[in-house]
């Protein structure tokens, strides 16, 4: 029997103009979009439509951003097929992507979820300016390769880390600037197939997010958490919760532990699911199953 997940893009997969198409012909999306409007204090349609580009792709609102166009485009799907949406059987997002997915396994109601999503990119952004530090990916190497680079590049006091375990030879390494440099030179001259610098504002998934922590969990305190009516892949350990108290240790946890996105993507394999909708902006998430299991029914409904 077919088993459907729906999977929510994190931060990176922004783009100006998102979100446009959807309020133009979609009441429901247009809907989302006045009531963000309505929590965050300025015009997020607006923001996402036009930009700039360089606001847009600020932690402060590229995570609100996101977080909105993608559950507008669930409702693009939902107008199209509401049997399927209400007939999903998993969720799961690329970090930021899994208060969305909560969202629609109703674990977390639309504007208290933005209100933390909110607070939680003004905690990383604040994080991320105390220090320099950034992100980069490793194509072409398996996870031991990459944490031997990343030992190699890594000074004493230095931070340097695998931050996104994305799909087979996909890995992500955050730390400060300094080691991130480093560890690019390595990654290329051990013969990497792709070294990618990502525009993103700081190390994101290591402990150079602790100050974000203390913020988070004051966000996260005040937030009614429902048990799901789906399971929600967490992407600290990669399994479902059903324990509210439980999933809001696991998303302070998450700022500062691993992404581990290919061991979700096995687990719910593992579970039968055959298909898969990316809901959002982009298609990374395709691009990384793809790697994973090429074989399979994957498809995009656009933000």
């Amino acid at each position: 029997m077919s088993k459907t997940a729906l999977l929510f893009p994190g931060q990176g997969a922004q783009t100006v103009g998102m979100g446009r198409e959807l309020c133009t012909r979609l009441p429901a999306a247009r809907e989302l979009f006045e009531r963000a409007a309505a929590v965050l204090g300025y015009d997020l349609a607006q923001l996402c439509a036009e930009g700039p580009a360089e606001k847009l792709n600020s932690t402060v609102y590229s995570q609100p951003a996101l977080f909105v166009t993608s559950l507008a485009a669930l409702e693009s799907l939902r107008e199209e097929s509401a049997d399927l949406v209400a007939g999903t059987e998993f969720s799961a997002g690329l970090s930021l992507g899994e208060y969305t997915a909560l969202v629609f396994a109703g674990a977390i109601d639309f504007e208290d979820g933005l209100r933390v999503v909110q607070r939680r990119g003004q905690a990383m952004q604040e994080a991320a300016d105390v220090q320099p530090s950034g992100m980069v990916s490793i194509l072409g190497f398996e996870r031991q390769q990459v944490e031997d680079i990343c030992q190699q590049a890594r000074q004493e006091g230095e931070v340097l880390q695998i931050a996104n375990l994305l799909c087979p030879a996909n890995i992500v390494v955050s730390g400060d600037t300094a080691a991130c440099q480093r560890a690019t030179a390595l990654a290329e001259q051990a013969g990497a197939m792709k070294v990618i610098p990502l525009a993103v504002a700081g190390a994101f998934h290591t402990p150079l997010m602790d100050s974000a922590v203390d913020k988070l969990k004051e966000a996260l305190a005040d937030l009614s958490i429902s048990p799901p009516r789906i399971p929600v892949i967490s992407n600290v350990d990669a399994r479902p919760h059903a324990d509210p108290e439980e999933i809001r240790q696991l998303l302070v946890r998450q700022v500062v532990s691993p992404v581990l996105w290919e061991d979700s993507m096995r687990y719910l394999l593992e579970q039968g699911v055959d298909r898969l909708f990316e809901i959002g902006p982009g298609k990374v998430l395709r691009g990384l199953m793809r790697r994973i299991k090429r074989k399979i029914d994957f498809q995009n409904v656009p933000g």
